[in-house]
């Protein structure tokens, strides 16, 4: 019967670089628990989360080392983890908590769906080669010059337009009571 290792997730048995981790383990794991925890502060749980990161990648690397030479090897290794750890901790921002007072009051849908149905009324009322424009600049977010090509105009012309049709687009919200003058 296939017994599983709980610390290494390798079935005896099958590999045979398990018997090399098993020696480096019983050789390493205490003096490399003591460097370990001496560079991370004195935390036991990190100090183990990286010795038994380092012991999995001895396992990964069980064919090129013996437990007798292997100290050195592993000590950098946990060391390069430290490291890893540290630098990866300090790229992260630190997170603010979200206070609920922070966030952005929930309107009415009602609200937002009137004032929808005003813009949509607001650009219709703008001639077709206004809306057309403001259609490809805001809507598709196109760019001057893919708005001209692909409306098959100059790109001044656009500009031009877009100009005009956001002065309209304006008066016409105003009109509705959608914005302020």
């Amino acid at each position: 019967m296939l017994n599983v290792s709980a610390r290494f997730g390798v079935v005896q048995g099958v590999d045979p670089g398990e018997d090399v981790v098993r020696q480096l383990y019983g050789r390493w794991s205490g003096p490399l628990h003591n460097y370990v925890l001496r560079l991370v502060g004195g935390d036991h749980q990190q100090a183990e989360d990286v010795v038994q990161e380092t012991l999995l990648r001895a396992w990964r690397h069980s064919g090129e080392l013996t437990p007798e030479e292997a100290g050195p090897w592993l000590h950098t290794v946990a060391r390069n983890l430290v490291i890893s750890g540290y630098r990866r901790r300090g790229a992260r921002a630190v997170e603010v908590p979200i206070e609920p007072n922070d966030l952005p009051a929930v309107g009415d849908e009602v609200e937002h769906v009137l004032q929808t149905w005003q813009i949509a009324e607001a650009l219709r009322a703008l001639t077709a080669d206004h809306r057309d424009v403001v259609v490809e600049l805001y809507y598709r977010r196109h760019t001057v010059a893919e708005a001209a090509a692909s409306l098959g105009i100059p790109r001044g012309t656009v500009k031009s337009r877009a100009f005009y049709a956001l002065r309209a687009l304006r008066n016409a919200l105003e009109e509705r009571g959608v914005t302020e003058p």
